[in-house]
């Protein structure tokens, strides 16, 4: 069986991916397997269900309120995994558990990876994973589980890190937009856009797909024109809030933003 990840980007030609992210265990406990089956439902290409802490240093409110939220709702891994096993028969797209470092260590490393097996996981996201950690302790086990461990790249990432990431990771390479947090942004300015192009001329092994600040038209097809794909989460965790955890109206408030 080849990871999900990698079937994906093979599979898919036109670069135009959509990816989710969304805060397992918010706004309610028990939403996680009717959100992840309403996305596949509708068309979404891959999903990154985040784990939540208590110290997320990467996101912006919006997140930091959604991980609260699941804490108190009572969401930790073990409840995560329970609920992604009862559906894994019916997922098709790659899940991607976006979490960091503490919780999975509490975990365990090994069971962690185990766990994701065992319920449909293809990777995972650890903003705030050393890379000689990775590269020394995560990766080793990991790669026994066939997962794929993604790493994240910034403009300020020099291009030979870019290259090293590049040759020591598969999957995919998260190309985080600004060097700020996690939140929307109205356009990319020529900054941004200059970052897109000179990595897009790096020819790397890895596609890319191009996650913060995507939440309308303009944004998307930056995203989408310059890597794989895009990936939204603030603006998406935001409409399921508003929704009360109702997918399909945050999905529908999420397509007519896009078009704008």
């Amino acid at each position: 069986m080849v990871n999900k990840i990698n079937s994906l980007f093979a599979n898919s030609k036109d670069k135009k991916l959509l990816s989710l992210y969304f805060c397992a265990g918010s706004p309610t406990l028990d939403g996680t397997a009717d959100v992840i089956l309403t996305m596949q439902k509708r068309g979404i290409a891959m999903i990154e269900v985040g784990i939540p802490f208590s110290d997320p240093l990467a996101d912006g409110p919006v997140i930091q309120s959604a991980a609260t939220q699941a804490l108190k709702n009572g969401m930790n891994l073990k409840t995560l995994f329970a609920q992604l096993k009862t559906i894994k028969d019916q997922v098709e797209i790659p899940l991607v558990l976006m979490g960091y470092l503490n919780p999975i260590l509490h975990y365990g490393i090994e069971a962690f990876c185990q766990s994701c097996v065992e319920s449909g996981v293809s990777g995972m996201i650890i903003p705030d994973l050393p890379f000689d950690d990775y590269l020394n302790i995560v990766k080793p086990v990991a790669d026994r589980y066939d997962l794929r461990v993604i790493m994240l790249i910034t403009p300020e990432t020099s291009e030979e890190r870019i290259r090293f990431i590049d040759d020591h990771t598969d999957g995919f390479i998260y190309m985080v937009s600004s060097a700020s947090i996690t939140g929307t942004q109205k356009s990319f300015d020529d900054q941004k856009q200059e970052y897109f192009r000179r990595i897009d001329a790096m020819n790397l092994r890895n596609p890319r797909m191009i996650g913060f600040g995507i939440s309308n038209a303009q944004t998307l097809e930056a995203a989408q024109d310059n890597a794989a794909g895009a990936i939204i989460g603030s603006k998406f965790v935001t409409l399921l809030n508003e929704a009360n955890g109702n997918a399909d109206t945050a999905l529908d408030r999420l397509f007519e933003a896009l078009e704008k």
